[in-house]
């Protein structure tokens, strides 16, 4: 007769039972248990200060935030007669989108500008960006051709120069006569 050999038994671990939370009170979502992240976007408009440090840390930006009192520098008024004319002559999409005013329209917002709700309104923004930009000409006439500006590290001097596009080249170019080809 044989003898019946009987199978190794199964290792069973006991089973944990959940831990309990020293914290009393609803669960919380994971979302809410994530770590804080600094906003980048503001939600009344435009970008918070971590918003433009993220854009230059990754794209080499050098955003700075919108001219919210009045454009009474030649400075300001150039940049806020450039964002308005720029964003709101040919707008890239709708004022209001559900009832809510989008993006866009806040963006008018961070610039000090009261937030469009038509199309009709938005052209209005345009007109008065239009209007700021020959302010800001007649100013740089009226000093020669010297107008007072923040420093813009650099900027100027590189579109003066034909752009990103030709320091690109002729950095391209520079690296290549270097390699000795």
């Amino acid at each position: 007769m044989k003898k019946q050999v009987e199978a190794p038994a199964k290792k069973t671990t006991p089973k944990k039972e959940p831990a309990k939370s020293a914290a009393k009170g609803p669960a919380k979502s994971p979302a809410e248990r994530a770590p804080a992240q600094p906003r980048l976007k503001d939600p009344k408009g435009g970008l918070t200060a971590a918003g433009r440090k993220e854009f230059a840390e990754r794209d080499g930006s050098q955003l700075r935030p919108g001219v919210k009192g009045p454009a009474d520098t030649p400075d300001k008024m150039k940049r806020k007669g450039s964002f308005l004319t720029r964003h709101f002559t040919n707008p890239r999409g709708p004022m209001v989108r559900e009832g809510e005013p989008t993006r866009l329209a806040l963006s008018a917002h961070a610039w000090g500008e009261p937030v469009p709700k038509t199309e009709a309104e938005a052209k209005q923004l345009a007109a008065k960006g239009r209007k700021l930009l020959e302010q800001y000409h007649a100013a740089v006439e009226a000093t020669g051709g010297k107008a007072k500006t923040a420093n813009t590290g650099g900027k100027a001097k590189a579109r003066s120069s034909g752009g990103r596009a030709a320091s690109k080249t002729s950095a391209r170019k520079a690296a290549a006569k270097r390699a000795g080809r």
